[in-house]
């Protein structure tokens, strides 16, 4: 439909944004798996997911977001930075027992 096309584009724009900052997202969570491997710190601190997780869900209630909405989709970004963090510490941790045997 033609007629929507100039909202269409809008939307597609944030979109991008929203990508790109999940992307920026992700490649501190790279860095914070790393620090945590170095530094022998879990990867999931459950006060901290909670914190994350109300913070960004109080954020959207005072903009006039929907409060649930919010922590349902943070969940889903909390809990795949948390496996992404757990994967990188596995291989950190592969990559160290690796070298170790190998000499």
């Amino acid at each position: 439909m033609e007629i929507m096309k100039p909202f269409r584009e809008r939307i597609d724009a944030l979109d991008d944004r929203i990508i790109d900052l999940l992307i920026e997202r992700t490649g501190i969570i790279r860095e914070v798996g790393r620090f945590k491997f170095e530094n022998d710190i879990p990867a999931v601190l459950p006060d901290r997911v909670i914190e994350v997780r109300e913070r960004a869900a109080e954020r959207a209630a005072s903009k006039g977001l929907d409060r649930e909405l919010v922590r349902t989709l943070y969940q889903t970004i909390i809990d795949y930075s948390c496996s992404l963090e757990e994967e990188i510490k596995a291989d950190l941790a592969q990559d160290k027992t690796t070298k170790v045997a190998g000499g």
